[in-house]
């Protein structure tokens, strides 16, 4: 086996980990390669998603509670499960992507494969790894992770390593063209969206359709708990659409002049398309990258979720439905932030 990744995805840590991976995944596949998942059954997991896409999935025993939590507490019983599946094959290279897995987890596995690398972007924790990839962008990304791995890991760091899938590169090719105007809205809060924000934002951008000749695009995960209330919400508007787990979101985004959502990975596709974006972090994860985006002038940030006022998002809307220069100065500072 030329490659197994380890990583999870339920409610509460969302599918942002799995997506990424399943880029890599194809990328490494185009190339040749076997690649197979490792991953740990929980409520909002993706095991069926990765499956579908065409790659093995071997499934750790689901737990109850945060999965989150039971892998940080219990990682010498999800490092030995994991082992019992290496030692199967002669695994040339293991992607860890998980917050809860750090120095010992990686330390214990590291007999059985060739060589490690590590998707990480919190800084906050040692690793054992051979390469370590944070696309990210922080005002101390050369240095954050000092003292945290090896000298002799290799650093793919910035929104240049970012994991893109192949319709954000053919999208990109078709972008709107620029007028100057809000014509159409594209919200998407991540697959899960566990704290209900598209409802919220929906429930304030209802009002204002009419009045700027608004059309929107909504999008929702699968796994997503609100998404039935969500499309009976949007039912009764024509300038709403709503689309479920699709595939073809990067062509949405490219037809759209703002986007409204969170601050995870999708803050790389919406910079990548220069889709100027008003965003709202969803865990405390998402801050950092956040602030540090906005300050390039790529993005509006609000605040996080349980602190924001949602007014802040219909003035920010009307701000930029009035002011193109200053809509076309965020394509701009989006353009300079990706290359």
């Amino acid at each position: 086996m030329d490659t197994i990744i380890r990583v999870d995805a339920s409610v509460e840590i969302g599918t942002g980990h799995v997506m990424r991976c399943l880029t890599l995944a194809h990328r490494l596949k185009k190339d040749g390669q076997q690649v197979a998942f490792i991953c740990r059954g929980a409520k909002g997991e993706c095991i069926t998603l990765i499956e579908q896409q065409g790659f093995v999935v071997y499934n750790l025993p689901p737990c109850d509670g945060s999965l989150w939590n039971f892998v940080a507490e219990y990682w010498e019983k999800d490092a030995y499960e994991t082992i019992e599946i290496l030692k199967q094959y002669t695994v040339t290279k293991l992607i860890i992507d998980h917050y809860s897995i750090d120095i010992k987890w990686e330390q214990s596995v590291r007999p059985f494969v060739k060589s490690i690398m590590v998707i990480d972007d919190l800084a906050n924790r040692n690793h054992d790894c051979d390469i370590l990839l944070d696309q990210n962008f922080y005002l101390d990304m050369d240095t954050r992770y000092d003292g945290l791995v090896p000298s002799s890991t290799k650093m793919l760091l910035g929104p240049s390593h970012a994991l893109l899938r192949d319709e954000f590169l053919e999208a990109r090719n078709h972008i709107k063209p620029f007028n100057g105007r809000v014509e159409r809205l594209f919200i998407f809060f991540g697959g899960s969206d566990p704290t209900n924000e598209t409802e919220k934002v929906l429930r304030v951008i209802i009002p204002i359709l009419e009045k700027y000749d608004l059309n929107v695009d909504v999008v929702v995960g699968d796994s997503n708990s609100n998404k039935k209330q969500i499309k009976e919400l949007v039912l009764a508007y024509d300038r709403i659409h709503y689309h479920c787990q699709i595939n073809n979101i990067a062509e949405l985004m490219a037809k759209a002049d703002l986007s409204i959502g969170a601050g995870g990975a999708t803050i790389w596709e919406r910079v990548f398309l220069r889709l100027p974006s008003i965003v709202i972090a969803v865990a405390k994860n998402q801050v950092e990258v956040a602030k540090a985006v906005s300050s390039t002038g790529a993005i509006m940030y609000l605040g996080v979720s349980n602190e924001i006022i949602y007014s802040q998002v219909l003035t920010n809307i009307e701000l930029l439905y009035k002011n193109s220069d200053e809509l076309g100065h965020m394509k701009n500072c989006c353009e300079n932030l990706i290359l």
